[in-house]
């Protein structure tokens, strides 16, 4: 069995390492990794491979860096020429960035069998990119891997349910228990003696509108007073606190540069609590017990606010201190809302045993 796996952004690095170490330990499996470019930073992709030993790439398309109409038409285009010359069995996406996207699309238009990874999720705002990726991939796919019961219920709810749907667990968590005892410092990183909040922000939702960008940043300034705040800053974060024209005042807000996964188990182990706009983190958070705040207005991970170990807090300033003030000292506990650490060997042998509902390439026309 041949399968080409689309990868394209940091969380998807994160979730391919534990899966292709699960296919190179099945007999008759071959995995071929596309990596589409979307993440071209350094440390935010070559970092990942390195340190997490995920093998270099079979392709690297190069896409990446333009809107998301231009890189998802790029992509389409070069993963099907990749498909045409590899004639995979399946293709496996996963997430729900443009990359996830558009190698369902591109597979589907010449009918090779799409397995999606992280199946289920809803937020339930179509103005997220995300959320149209996901759902769009969800009802292209052949195969739907779904991390949760939730998952599974939206699912179910679309349409979407039977043989097709696996409850596999989330991949995530089998990243996390494999990669701890690899947890690295960051070069030059220092601990707060008094602990500390680690903050990622990254989304387009944020991060392109300036209000509420300031008042996320005028929040974390205020929790800095009491309590340091570490933020390693994504790029597109950084080109956006320099159109605000933010300088931080000298407070304990600790902004650095974007660290790999290695280093981010690091500073989640050692932090007291997490606030992120990020889908992964909150779930990272979760596994090593921190409580997390949410600066968005929705969550795709509604579990982790059922459970009490994540709180919605939107971009408003005040709404964001209540929501660290309530959740500063909370314990979270163990938890297996995300399977038992085994999700990618289930997923490797469902592909082995499905039966793909598409089995021949269509050349298209030209």
């Amino acid at each position: 069995m041949k399968v080409v796996a689309i990868v394209g952004a940091r969380p998807q690095f994160v979730k391919a390492a534990v899966v292709s170490r699960a296919f190179r330990r099945q007999p008759g499996a071959q995995e071929i990794l596309v990596h589409t470019g979307q993440h071209f930073d350094p440390n935010m992709s070559q970092v990942f491979f390195d340190e997490m030993e995920i093998p270099q790439p079979d392709h690297n398309l190069g896409v990446g860096g333009g809107t998301h109409g231009q890189n998802t038409g790029r992509m389409i285009e070069k993963i099907e020429e990749v498909l045409l010359a590899e004639r995979p069995d399946w293709v496996l996406v996963y997430g729900d960035t443009d990359s996830t996207l558009a190698g369902a699309l591109a597979a589907v238009k010449i009918h090779v069998p799409v397995a999606h990874v992280e199946a289920g999720l809803r937020s339930f705002n179509r103005r997220m990119p995300e959320e149209v990726n996901r759902v769009l991939t969800d009802h292209a796919a052949d195969l739907l891997f779904a991390p949760t019961d939730l998952a599974v219920g939206n699912l179910r709810n679309e349409g979407l349910s039977g043989a097709k749907v696996v409850r596999s667990g989330d991949v995530m968590y089998d990243a996390a228990l494999h990669y701890r005892n690899s947890a690295r410092r960051p070069a030059g990183a220092t601990l707060p003696e008094s602990g500390f909040v680690l903050c990622t922000l990254h989304r387009a939702e944020n991060t392109d509108h300036p209000d509420r960008l300031r008042s996320i940043l005028d929040a974390l300034e205020a929790i800095a007073e009491e309590m340091p705040v570490v933020l390693p800053v994504h790029p597109r974060t950084r080109q956006a606190m320099a159109r605000l024209g933010f300088r931080p005042k000298g407070s304990p807000l600790r902004v650095v540069d974007p660290v790999g996964y290695l280093e981010m188990i690091w500073w989640l182990e050692r932090c007291r609590m997490v606030m992120t706009d990020s889908g992964g983190l909150q779930k990272e958070a979760y596994f090593f017990q921190k409580p997390c705040v949410t600066l968005r207005d929705e969550t795709e991970w509604v579990e982790l606010v059922e459970a009490g170990a994540n709180v919605l807090a939107g971009a408003g300033t005040k709404a964001i201190l209540e929501a660290w003030a309530q959740t500063r000292d909370r314990v979270v506990p163990a938890g297996a809302l995300y399977g038992d650490g085994n999700s990618a060997r289930q997923i490797v042998r469902a592909l082995m045993e499905g039966e793909p509902s598409r089995a021949t390439i269509t050349i298209p026309a030209e």
